[in-house]
């Protein structure tokens, strides 16, 4: 399969900065990092083999589950199935597409997943909210839907992303139906779909059938779903009955393993890349049993903890050469990588915010991952997402994206013309190539200052979460808004008031 060639448009909300540019996602022009050998991912593979045959996972709750692998010639006993060894790979390799497109509504949005692609997507699950001004709070939808438009604005994310903060205002229940119009209404970027659950996933794709039609649903992807295993090795009916709803309607399915070291896989790193690897095969050959040639995801979330407090930690070595190693062992399977990004158990925007963010973003490019999850805002292990990180995540997205852009050696680039017309002993600042060149040459953050110590402090020396606290704000000011056909506008609400009207509220969270 080949892809299109991205499109590139003026970002919206910046007519200051005309000369940033977007793209519906990265095409990285650099390499992947490799952490381990031929011979240390043959054993990590065996290792995981000999898992899925000898312990084997639970699939719980889901009696079609079972009765899919015992047909499939598994050894089942009660809740417990138990592969062959290489049952699992032959399974993914044999139908499973290595690169896919997620159809956006607007198709200049359209988003790849698989081969040299990676998509950025926002923060996902925090209960709370942070800012500046009103600081932690639990969400509400209208924090939602300023997050979705601030999502929207900055040029550096590729995708909506699905619940950017969990708005408890709202009934539990029902409130998944607000959280896909949110997305489909104020953004027009890919979305993804509700994950608990079949009926929820069910809801989820009728209404991608009503904005993109059903057919065109059929035959091609527009949700996104993740799967995550209750580590270690079991996956519940609540994420089995997403992952068959989305496998069977063609939609991607991400099979996640979300694992902390020491609580929920080995300490060790090895260790857990095994199980990681095992719980991912297990739940990818599922999705291609349910229907061969579905497109799915391998997806690894493993980080560490704290020995001492049993606290989930980010940003640590051994986070870092897991990722790597798994991006390894995703190539080898044959299908796209999902992960994670700018994680942080910091409280506030700071120091160990941006330096755990830093090195969760860049261990999963240099991965090679093609759908980067909560590459902004996420805060406190995952309770928050806030405002602020948002921006200064937003510039460390856009830096990394350039750098995977590689060095442009085109002739302009080259320079060598401004080199010889400027001559020994010049400078370049009034050249024509520096003219040509200066909005474009160098990419232009947003967040920091660097500016004089005077000129910062007669500007009121303010910090970089200060800084991004004004340029959030402005952001949503210059909020465009993409607009949605009133007649699919309409059905859609028709659509959520009939199924909000089958069941009474719940709150539970």
């Amino acid at each position: 399969m080949t892809s299109p060639q991205p499109t590139r448009r003026r970002r919206a909300g910046s007519s200051d900065r005309p000369e940033q540019l977007r793209a519906p996602y990265i095409q990285r022009k650099l390499g992947t990092f490799s952490v381990l050998s031929e011979e240390g991912l043959s054993l990590i593979e065996a290792n995981a083999d000999t898992i899925l045959q000898e312990t084997g996972m639970e699939f719980t709750g889901d009696p079609e589950i079972l009765e899919i692998f015992k047909a499939a010639g598994c050894d089942v006993k009660d809740t417990r199935v138990h592969f062959e060894k290489g049952f699992c790979r032959k399974t993914i390799q044999a139908t499973a597409p290595k690169l896919f497109m997620q159809n956006a509504r607007n198709p200049a949005n359209t988003v790849q997943l698989g081969g040299d692609a990676t998509v950025l997507c926002p923060s996902w699950g925090p209960p709370f909210v942070h800012d500046l001004d009103k600081g932690r709070r639990y969400a509400s939808y209208s924090d939602f839907i300023s997050l979705v438009k601030l999502h929207q604005t900055i040029p550096w994310l590729h995708h909506s992303g699905g619940v950017v903060c969990e708005p408890v205002d709202l009934p539990a229940n029902k409130r998944h139906l607000d959280m896909l119009y949110g997305h489909i209404r104020y953004s027009d970027r890919a979305f993804m779909g509700a994950f608990i659950g079949a009926e929820r996933a069910g809801h989820a794709i009728d209404m991608a059938r009503i904005v993109f039609g059903a057919d065109y649903v059929a035959n091609n992807p527009v949700l996104y779903c993740v799967s995550n295993t209750n580590a270690p090795l079991v996956l519940d009916s609540h994420m089995s009955g997403a992952l068959k709803t989305y496998a069977r309607a063609n939609q991607p399915v991400a099979c996640t393993p979300w694992v902390l070291t020491g609580a929920m896989s080995p300490t060790t790193v090895a260790g857990t890349l095994a199980q990681v690897l095992a719980e991912a095969t297990a739940c990818l050959s599922l999705v291609q049993l349910v229907n061969p040639g579905a497109p799915c995801l391998m997806g690894s979330f493993a980080s560490t903890m704290s020995m001492q407090s049993g606290a989930p930690t980010f940003g640590t070595p051994e986070a870092g050469l897991m990722v790597l190693a798994a991006g390894q062992l995703a190539r080898r399977l044959g299908v796209p990588l999902h992960t994670v990004g700018t994680l942080s158990a910091s409280k506030l925007p700071d120091a160990q915010a941006e330096q755990e963010a830093a090195w969760g973003l860049l261990m999963s490019m240099f991965a090679g991952a093609n759908l980067i999850n909560h590459a902004t805002g996420w805060l406190e292990g995952g309770l928050v997402t806030s405002f602020e990180k948002t921006m200064i995540d937003a510039d460390l997205c856009g830096k990394v994206g350039r750098f995977f852009d590689g060095i442009d050696l085109s002739e302009n680039a080259q320079a060598m013309s401004a080199i010889a017309a400027t001559g020994p002993g010049q400078h370049y600042l009034g050249s024509d190539h520096t003219r040509l060149n200066f909005m474009s040459a160098l990419f232009r953050p947003l967040t920091p200052d660097n500016n004089s110590f005077e000129q910062w402090q007669a500007e009121g020396s303010k910090d970089a979460a200060t800084r991004a606290n004004a340029l959030w704000k402005k952001q949503l000011e210059n909020y465009q808004d993409p607009g949605l056909d009133p007649a699919i506008d309409e059905e859609l609400k028709a659509y959520m008031t009939r199924v909000k009207s089958q069941q009474p509220d719940m709150n539970y969270f």
